[in-house]
């Protein structure tokens, strides 16, 4: 993606099955577990680098001894600031009792981090500040064992004033207004209750408060509370906790919007929000992972039992296709082809914008995550041309010269790496036409491959903003002097804002919607703005089933082709000598491409929750107002 864009968290839980001192037999170490949530960390450091946490739980301690433990960092490599610190405090403990190197029992005992249940997360901020607070996973502490709970997830509610009011309702005094704190305190009431009620049937029962604490470990049932927490939630979700006592959970939104796969066997359970790095880590089969089901909760007792439980009715799948797109790493098996059928999909678009001519025309990509679009789309070149090169050899009837046919054979797509992300720029100069300078030479460019005769295409996953398009790499694209720059998107036109985990709220900044703008000042229908903004407010005050998107109205009088038209002249100015294109991918072909991840949101302003309309109506009032502050 050229437009830098903040987006997903990710999570990763592992529960050892067996003891300890197992995994120091057959893998060399009692540390298995705290290596093991290193490598998935960093194999989803592609999902967040704010900020990176970890926790663990050792499970049957005796009182007096600590239990659980976390560390948090917003360090510039976060992951690796975190393992370093465990490295140390481990290296230090060992250093100073070396007593302890063969001895798992002390280890445990003594050594912080080492548990059999853990947590870990990275983090992009999307809500709330990105200071070392704010960063996953939160912590709620309590004296009870039972009520001590660990909070990470991948996720943004679009209701949370809602859900805050009803903690206030509760009794409660949430120390911060932000969505991690009062899904925790939601989990945390029902769970203080929950343990309440149980402590309640024991002492009918007999137990003593002593003998009753491993009875609630037992009886407490950690989908009934998730069901009692879940109820009003609207978002998009992928939620982690421990229970301090040693049950793990992980809660998946209804419509699956945020990815949840998990692994298990009998050494460990294990949760991620990718495939591939529960495959890479753990060195199991694609087969072997499984996906979470929308609106279902895998379960780790601290007995060792799993089970996988309906927490909420599932809704229509929408899970997210910017995940297929961008998001996910491109080593999964599935994303893998997806992404090289979005390029072989936009094709034909290509074609007809160069006029067939593939001879002059040179194909390449804005490194890197659109490379394998990119092969998609080349492999279609090649069948046009295949088909070019027969109908040619054909027409000869058998009378053409060998050389004839040698010129023919030898056509193939030109193939050249035009755009090289150098280095990241850090925009240290406060003065825009010097910070513009710097933005601009983000990339350098291959020169001596390019005639002025030639169209150059060249295809990035998706367009967000178009802000480095037009200060960076059209421009740059044009001093190879070509004759027409054809830039595509491997993703529809990005129309609405995303309020489930990626960092788009606000409408203002989207090329789509500024371009719809501009076509209704050309055709004088600017009223429909202030149309739009009127029927918006009136819905302020309606409950969110009954709220409706309309700011789909914008976009209504224009086709997709109008408006990729009006974005490439936004994006190019008097000092482009090239003509430019811009082709985007048709919605219906994502879901060619994409046929199980039909969520489509920020495309078609369909939106899987009913939290979503009343989203985007107020990104709308906060444009129309010129207010600067987020929709949810």
């Amino acid at each position: 993606m050229s437009d830098a864009l903040k987006h997903e968290c990710g999570i990763a839980v592992i529960r050892l099955l067996k003891p300890l001192e197992y995994y120091k037999e057959k893998y060399g170490s009692a540390f298995y577990g705290v290596n093991k949530m290193y490598l998935m960390m960093e194999k989803q450091h592609n999902r967040g680098q704010d900020g990176a946490g970890f926790a663990s739980i050792k499970l049957d301690t005796k009182p007096g001894e600590r239990y659980i433990s976390r560390v948090r960092s917003i360090q510039q490599q976060p992951i690796q600031d975190i393992f370093a610190q465990i490295n140390e405090r481990i290296n230090k403990e060992i250093t100073e009792h070396p007593e302890y190197a063969n001895d798992v029992a002390a280890q445990k005992k003594n050594i912080p981090y080492i548990g059999e249940v853990l947590l870990g997360h990275v983090r992009y901020g999307t809500f709330g500040k990105n200071s070392v607070e704010s960063v996953h996973p939160f912590l709620r502490q309590n004296n009870w064992m039972h009520r001590n709970l660990i909070m990470a997830g991948n996720f943004n509610m679009t209701n949370v004033k809602e859900l805050f009011s009803n903690l206030i309702e509760l009794g409660q005094h949430p120390k911060e207004y932000t969505d991690t704190i009062t899904v925790m305190e939601k989990i945390g009431h029902f769970l203080d209750d929950a343990v309440s009620k149980i402590y309640k049937d024991l002492k009918k029962e007999g137990y003593n408060k002593r003998d009753a604490s491993p009875q609630i470990a037992k009886r407490l049932k950690v989908s009934k509370i998730l069901r009692r927490a879940a109820k009003n939630w609207d978002g998009g979700y992928a939620m982690a906790g421990l229970i301090g006592h040693g049950d793990a959970f992980v809660l998946r939104d209804p419509a699956g919007i945020r990815p949840t796969y998990y692994y298990k066997d009998d050494e460990i359970v294990v949760v991620a929000s990718e495939r591939p790095v529960i495959q890479t880590v753990f060195n199991v089969d694609f087969n072997d992972v499984k996906e979470l089901d929308p609106g279902h909760a895998i379960i780790a007792k601290k007995s060792g039992k799993v089970s996988i439980k309906k927490i909420l009715e599932p809704l229509e799948r929408k899970s997210c296709s910017f995940e297929r797109i961008y998001f996910s790493r491109g080593s999964d098996a599935e994303i893998y082809q997806e992404r090289k059928k979005l390029g072989k999909l936009l094709m034909p678009q290509v074609l007809k914008a160069i006029n067939n001519d593939t001879k002059n025309t040179v194909f390449s990509y804005i490194p890197n995550t659109a490379e394998t679009s990119f092969y998609g789309m080349i492999e279609t070149v090649e069948n046009h041309l295949n088909e070019k090169k027969t109908a040619a050899i054909l027409s000869g009837g058998g009378k053409m010269s060998a050389q004839k046919v040698t010129d023919i054979l030898e056509e193939r797509p030109r193939i050249e790496k035009i755009a090289i992300k150098d280095v990241k720029l850090r925009t240290f100069i406060t003065e825009d036409s010097s910070r513009d300078d710097l933005v601009a030479h983000v990339y350098d460019v291959t020169y001596g491959v390019i005639k002025p005769t030639d169209n150059l295409v060249i295809i990035d996953d998706s367009i967000v903003r178009g802000t480095t398009l037009k200060k960076s790499i059209i421009k740059m694209l044009d001093r190879l002097n070509p004759k027409k720059i054809v830039v595509v998107s491997s993703a529809p036109q990005i129309r609405y804002p995303d309020c489930y985990g990626i960092d788009m709220a606000n409408l203002e900044t989207l090329i789509a919607f500024r371009s719809a703008l501009a076509l209704l000042k050309d055709r004088n229908m600017y009223h429909i703005v202030e149309d739009v903004y009127n029927k918006c407010l009136t819905q302020t005050e309606l409950a969110d089933r009954h709220v409706k998107n309309f700011v789909k109205e914008i976009y209504d009088p224009f086709t997709d082709e109008e408006i990729s038209d009006k974005a490439a002249k936004l994006l190019s100015d008097e000092t482009v000598n090239a003509e430019v294109k811009i082709i985007f991918q048709p919605v219906e072909n994502l879901h060619k491409a994409c046929p199980e991840h039909l969520g489509d949101w920020y495309f078609t302003g369909n939106y899987p929750t009913v939290g979503g309309n009343r989203v985007v109506n107020r990104a709308f009032i906060n444009f129309y107002e010129g207010n600067n502050e987020r929709a949810y």
